[in-house]
């Protein structure tokens, strides 16, 4: 066989491969996509109308991001969502990272045991964590509390900085760690000082992780939240049981657009963090 055909066939694999590739990408996000315009839907249905498929302007509206920005429920669930959100990041983020710390040293007893059990949140189905910290919070009184979501969140989050950070920390120079000590520096300093700003990239990464997982949680909040301490899962779930109102398509397009967001910032941070490994120069892909 002449090296024609093999070069042919190389590149029809990798067409084929390609073409499969942006099909599979289609099937799962057209789903999502299908939301966005029926969010602009003048009428109250969850469909696209006569004049939507038409493209009459008449037929699309922005009445129903104005209800929400105009709905006490769903600001009270939003101002909810983010301070829940914020203040177990901060928690997730500052554990996870000395849990990281600890995690990577040589010197760490049963390494393999604390991870499995610091990672056990992601791998136990969450319908389980959910029942029993409610068990455990009603001895504290903690069910129906801001403080008692927040450390729930919080343990959620947690594994998702271990991660980030453990995976930073694998291209760290210990050897700077262990020069900052020599100069009579402080762990604590060194740690401030030298430690920190070449693991920004990872801790700030897996704080996103951790503010998006507990902006998206669902489970946690319905065993957990009383009237007060409604989340927007939560309100979305309670409007699609309650009551069909296309104001659900409209924050779940807002959701869509903060979750690309999240999405570019942690690929500037991705490309960051190379370009800190590799001395500046970040590997072609």
């Amino acid at each position: 066989m002449t090296p024609d055909y093999y070069n042919w066939r190389l590149k029809l694999g990798s067409y084929a491969l390609k073409l499969s590739a942006w099909a599979v990408l289609f099937f799962l996000m057209l789903p999502i996509l299908v939301i966005i315009p029926l969010s602009f839907n003048a009428e109250p249905f969850f469909s696209f109308t006569k004049g939507m498929l038409q493209l009459d302007p008449q037929a699309y509206s922005l009445k129903w991001y104005s209800s929400v920005f105009h709905s006490q429920n769903w600001m009270l669930a939003i101002r909810n969502s983010f301070f829940i959100g914020i203040c177990a990041t901060l928690i997730a983020t500052t554990l996870g990272t000395v849990a990281a710390m600890g995690l990577v040293s040589e010197h760490m007893p049963m390494r393999r045991l604390f991870t499995a059990l610091l990672l056990s949140p992601m791998i136990v189905p969450l319908i389980i964590v959910a029942a029993g910290m409610f068990f455990f919070y009603t001895r504290y009184n903690l069910v129906g509390s801001f403080a008692g979501i927040i450390i729930a969140h919080a343990a959620l989050g947690v594994p998702f900085v271990i991660i980030t950070v453990t995976a930073t920390l694998s291209g760290f120079d210990q050897s700077l760690y262990r020069a900052g000590l020599s100069m009579g520096a402080s762990p604590l300093r060194v740690f401030r000082d030298v430690v920190i700003p070449l693991i920004r990239p990872g801790v700030i990464s897996g704080a996103l992780f951790a503010f998006v997982t507990s902006f998206d949680e669902i489970v946690l909040v319905l065993f957990l939240a009383g009237p007060e301490q409604g989340t927007i899962p939560r309100q979305m779930f309670a409007g699609l049981r309650e009551q069909i109102n296309p104001a659900i398509l409209a924050i779940a397009t807002l959701l869509i657009v903060v979750s690309i967001l999240f999405l570019a910032t942690l690929e500037a941070l991705r490309r960051r963090s190379e370009r800190i490994r590799y001395g500046g120069e970040a590997p072609q892909n």
